[in-house]
């Protein structure tokens, strides 16, 4: 089922004054974006995803809980660590409901910028729900380690010569372990109907590659996700990593054998849990073609919600921001069981 929960559906918006050297429409119209294609999967595919998933469910991650850090939104804020593939221990927060136990969890990802104690991705979608919020490898303060970048160019790049070094693969891992470690804090929430998994830009990539493989999660909500249809991407310019990536191929275009096995929308093709897309029409970082290809291979429920602009300011952010909480509320009300 697919949902079209914004007036951009109904026509084109007027375009959006910038400063950029490029269109971040890319001349699509929404019907165009609508039309925008998943990328043919590699032949082992699904069995390199399936060989990275099984190595992390078999991490003991070991996850530590610190002392109280904060309390919005209805939930408590506290530092958490957890062994993700590799040994490596990343950290990073757990909410916790103020009164009574969890009925519901969440992972929730990260965009590229990282993420610090200040701007937690909260509030939550449903009350008296738990999540936990992990710093990926290379990433903020939490998920800092020595040879990983920790900024967006260098950290995209990481690794990329073969698909068994690629960072993109380990940062999914971490998403894995971090379900991981929620689950042994909160066992009853685990394969329970009431895991879901918010993220955004990265962290939304992140998901549409992590997810397919990993049977725990009823419900995802993906925003304005990259690494969608590579071999487009790499034809658009933007101001995110993944001008980093297009710089790199210019100079080793045997790099699209390596990305094949991570994009976000070739592995959308095999994510048949209930999504939530919210997808940019206009988005100087992250281009709107890869965003929608996400969307338009999804095989299983699915709703969309268009946005007017991602990774910009514009007058109808905060009506639309709102918008966005009140879907996913409902969304996630409905998927996930009480």
């Amino acid at each position: 089922m697919t949902s079209f929960a914004h007036a951009a559906a109904a026509g084109s918006p007027p375009p959006l004054a910038h400063g950029f050297p490029f269109d971040p429409s890319h001349g699509r119209t929404l019907d165009a974006l609508l039309r925008t294609p998943a990328p043919t999967a590699p032949g082992d595919f699904a069995e390199f995803w399936a060989a990275r998933y099984a190595e992390a469910r078999a991490v003991d991650t070991a996850p530590e809980i610190g002392p109280a850090e904060g309390e919005r939104d209805g939930v408590r804020l506290h530092g958490v660590s957890f062994t993700s593939v590799g040994g490596v221990r990343l950290g990073g927060w757990l909410a916790l409901p103020v009164e009574g136990p969890a009925e519901h969890g969440f992972v929730v990802g990260h965009g590229y910028g990282g993420r610090e104690a200040a701007e937690p991705d909260l509030p939550l979608p449903l009350p008296r729900s738990a999540a936990i919020l992990p710093c990926v490898r290379g990433m903020g303060s939490r998920g800092a380690l020595p040879g990983v970048p920790g900024d967006a160019d260098a950290h995209v790049l990481h690794g990329i010569a073969s698909r068994d070094t690629y960072v993109i693969g380990d940062c999914a891992a971490d998403l894995w372990c971090a379900a991981s470690a929620l689950g042994e804090l909160l066992p009853h929430l685990g394969g329970s109907g009431r895991l879901g998994y918010l993220g955004e830009s990265f962290g939304g990539g992140l998901g549409a590659l992590a997810l397919p493989w990993d049977e725990r999660f009823a419900a995802a909500q993906l925003t304005v996700p990259t690494f969608g249809n590579h071999p487009l991407r790499l034809t658009l310019p933007c101001t995110g990593s993944g001008e980093s990536v297009r710089a790199y191929h210019r100079g080793h275009p045997a790099v699209t054998d390596v990305l094949r096995y991570f994009d976000a929308a070739t592995a959308a093709a095999r994510l048949e849990l209930p999504t939530l897309v919210a997808a940019a029409l206009f988005d100087p970082a992250v281009p709107p073609p890869g965003q929608f290809a996400v969307h338009n291979a999804l095989p299983g429920p699915r709703e969309l919600l268009v946005l007017r602009a991602g990774h910009f300011r514009y007058a109808e952010e905060a009506r639309e921001a709102a918008e966005l909480r009140s879907l996913r509320e409902r969304f996630f009300g409905q998927w996930l069981r009480p």
